[in-house]
């Protein structure tokens, strides 16, 4: 069974501009991995509505799940929804089911319910709704677009909500070796480990340590007994 793909796009200025650490794909790609989704491609772009359109065109056409993070908010630069609808060919406007959570929401925080905070109500046609247990305004999935804050709480509590409906295939596994020579001495016999297991992934990631340079060989795949054959070759290898 091939495990379904993924991309996620990373909306916003205040992330290129260095303003804010993005931490929503660390945390993305490790549930996407628990559940046998293979994150493929991450991708950021500016608060540029035509950019964010050709984004999530390519890359909904490209995998079978897109993620977004960012620009759904009651400012003026929140353009997301805009751009996800158009890029999916939907009207999009104030919905009664977001218009309805939102109001409690804020009846019971005991603020006015402002046309800034209206505008998170605003849904594609034909989307679904994705909970939002934080702050109530809702995200949305549209196709195979699953729209979401990017606030980090909020972004993960949303991911909660929308990872138990997506199918996945078998878990995505590693295990690692530590090797204390550096990546220029192990890389051809590696590189020919590699070949023999065409079927899994393996990564070398390199380290200083105390002046010394060492690797970190990681072997990836959704098999665990070829994990477990690929592991034996490499300390036989580097051990």
């Amino acid at each position: 069974m091939t495990n379904p793909t993924a991309a996620m796009l990373v909306i916003g200025d205040e992330i290129l501009s260095g303003r804010t650490r993005e931490s929503n794909m660390h945390y993305l790609a490790g549930e996407l991995t628990r559940i046998g989704i293979a994150l493929r491609e991450v991708r950021v772009v500016a608060d540029v509505h035509a950019d964010i359109v050709a984004a999530v065109r390519e890359l909904s056409a490209r995998y079978a799940h897109l993620f977004t993070s960012g620009g759904i908010g009651p400012t003026h630069d929140d353009i997301t929804a805009d751009a996800v609808a158009e890029a999916m060919g939907a009207r999009i406007g104030p919905r009664a089911d977001a218009m309805a959570l939102l109001q409690a929401h804020y009846d019971r925080a005991g603020l006015p319910f402002n046309e800034a905070r209206q505008r998170m109500a605003r849904i594609p046609d034909g989307a679904t709704l994705i909970e939002n247990p934080v702050s109530a305004a809702p995200g949305f999935t549209l196709g195979n677009v699953h729209v979401m804050a990017g606030v980090p709480n909020i972004f993960q509590a949303m991911v909660a909500s929308v990872l138990p409906g997506l199918t996945g295939g078998p878990p995505l596994l590693s295990q690692s070796l530590r090797v204390n020579r550096g990546e220029g001495e192990i890389a051809e016999a590696f590189g020919a480990l590699a070949a023999e297991f065409p079927d899994l992934s393996m990564g070398s990631y390199p380290f200083i340590q105390n002046g010394a340079h060492g690797t970190n060989l990681v072997v990836r795949g959704t098999d665990p007994a070829r994990i477990d054959a690929a592991m034996v070759r490499l300390t036989q290898l580097f051990g």
